[in-house]
């Protein structure tokens, strides 16, 4: 048995789903159902009713899959262990953040661990908050940065920056005047933000919720640097993160004003896979991102 068979298994098991499976393992169901066979073949029973929608395990099934995900998570917990024995010098973390927090916040902070590891390289790559999620789960990834981080038992999460919202426009708004902005003056304005699957714009859509402030999307987009584009050219206004407009509101290409009503922020988090071990250096680095939120 090889493990990406067994964690093709377990998805198979969790999301009950030949098509859903394959499209996580960029597979064909085909493919998915080749596997499964397989596994079937190898052990002499059937490990899945097929008959069943959505599908599900047998007896037998049940007892693989309960095995498998011990193995695998015994095989994480391996190849975590053995990259924790690696020197601090030369070797590498390895950092997924989402667009806005790895582009404008997490700079600084690289900055100051390479005083005290300079042999240490520090990789980062870009990617949704979801596919961030799925590789630390799958231990791909050593430390995630994500907004409005959700819990999750498999996960460690800790508080990292409260990130200021405010009032995104472009200088030819009429609210661009504003020292600050009353939220209510929002109302039914053309609005950019982000797609409905995207964090963020949950936790915006329930501030203006609060505040029962209507307003009128023309565009959503899954990333911060389309949002702020769109709003150069007065297509809308917005509510971004402040950190991530200061170079623009710099070059005077949009204008960020505060609410008047309250102090809106936006939760972002780290997030590491319980029971990762990380080396000497991977642990100071995520202790020196938390400095800031303690």
């Amino acid at each position: 048995m090889h493990i990406e068979t067994l964690k093709i298994f377990c998805d198979l098991a969790d999301l009950r789903s030949f098509s859903k499976t394959a499209e996580k393992h960029l597979l064909s169901q085909s493919a998915v159902s080749q596997q499964l066979a397989q596994l079937e073949l190898a052990h002499k029973c059937q490990l899945i009713d097929r008959k069943k929608r959505p599908i599900e395990l047998t007896k037998a099934g049940q007892l693989l899959y309960k095995a498998a995900t011990d193995m695998l998570e015994r095989y994480e917990q391996l190849k975590s262990e053995l990259n924790a024995m690696k020197s601090s010098t030369g070797s590498r973390i390895n950092v997924a953040a989402i667009f806005s927090i790895g582009m404008h916040t997490l700079p600084d902070y690289v900055k100051k661990f390479m005083v005290s590891y300079p042999n240490v390289n520090v990789h980062i790559e870009y990617f949704s908050a979801d596919r961030i999620y799925e590789l630390v789960l799958a231990g791909d990834i050593d430390i995630g940065l994500v907004a409005v981080p959700k819990r999750d038992k498999r996960l460690d999460v800790y508080d990292f920056e409260d990130e200021p919202l405010v009032l995104a426009c472009s200088p030819k708004h009429p609210l661009s005047h504003e020292s600050q902005v009353d939220i209510h003056k929002l109302q039914f304005e053309r609005f950019i933000g982000f797609e409905k699957d995207v964090p963020t714009r949950m936790w915006i859509d329930n501030i203006l919720q609060r505040y029962s402030i209507v307003v009128r999307p023309v565009m959503e987009f899954d990333n911060i640097e389309t949002i702020k584009r769109a709003v150069e050219i007065n297509s809308g206004i917005s509510i971004l993160p402040e950190t991530a407009i200061l170079q623009e509101v710099g070059s005077g290409t949009i204008k960020a004003i505060g609410f008047s009503n309250e102090s809106f922020v936006r939760p972002t988090g780290i997030i590491v896979r319980k029971n990762k071990l990380l080396g000497q250096a991977g642990r100071y680095f995520i202790e020196l991102l938390r400095k800031k939120a303690k």
